[in-house]
């Protein structure tokens, strides 16, 4: 197991050095770079690919992934979080729909169950490459004329706010993991079955009412949530 993540961590090295989309040398070629078997570095590519480091295409190679982006736990939008970070975000309609919001999304935007909504589903990206997809409802009553064209490579917060006078106050956003489905994978050219991200997250105006409901998938090899704790002041007798 030692020799074995010796192997892993050279490999590792060697992606710091790597771009996102960069294909590792040919199988035989690296396994003889490395001085091991063939048979023990498609395992620790497997690990690799379990990871999210590296994506393997059949018949094409293994690809480098970079390196994932961490997702702070912290009300921020898709817009925002990408330009932060030097990237260039967008967004595709891939559905834009009025319907009726049925008893579980009339429970979370708290109207009734044949209220009409909104239902919109997009595509986010950050510099072209297809990170999750996002599925959201508003109350139609709320966001009188909007269309799906408004939703194009745009921040949705910044035209609640500017167009319709509704600022984010509050929300509640809980985060699994889950399995991408045939049509999820095939939006965000992944493989089915692929680990992701399930973000479900209600937001609220300054009187505390509803105004949207949000259920994203993310994609497991491209990010990782992170967090920042900080320990309470230790005073004198406290016990570990």
């Amino acid at each position: 197991m030692t020799k074995f993540h010796s192997i892993r961590d050279q490999l590792l090295d060697r992606l710091e050095s790597m771009g996102a989309g960069e294909q590792f040398p040919p199988e035989r070629q690296l396994a003889e770079a490395l001085g091991i078997s063939r048979m023990t570095l498609r395992r620790a590519i497997d690990e690799l690919v379990a990871k999210g480091a590296v994506r393997r295409r059949h018949g094409a190679g293994v690809f480098a992934l970079g390196p994932k982006l961490d997702q702070p736990l912290a009300a921020s939008s898709f817009t925002q979080d990408m330009l932060a970070r030097g990237m260039r975000p967008g967004s595709r309609v891939v559905s834009f729909d009025v319907t009726r919001a049925g008893a579980h999304i009339g429970r979370r935007l708290h109207v009734d169950e044949n209220a009409e909504v909104i239902a919109i589903l997009r595509l986010r990206l950050a510099d072209e490459e297809p990170l999750a997809l996002e599925e959201l409802h508003i109350p139609s009553a709320l966001v009188p004329g909007l269309c799906a064209e408004d939703l194009e490579n745009s921040s949705f917060y910044e035209l609640l706010r500017s167009r319709f006078d509704i600022v984010l106050n509050h929300s509640v956003q809980t985060i699994e993991p889950t399995l991408l489905d045939t049509d999820e994978a095939k939006v965000l050219g992944v493989p089915e079955q692929s680990p992701a991200l399930l973000f479900e997250r209600t937001s609220s105006g300054a009187h505390g009412v509803p105004f949207e409901f949000v259920r994203s998938v993310y994609r497991g090899d491209r990010y990782k949530i992170r967090t920042e704790l900080t320990l309470p002041d230790q005073t004198e007798g406290d016990h570990a």
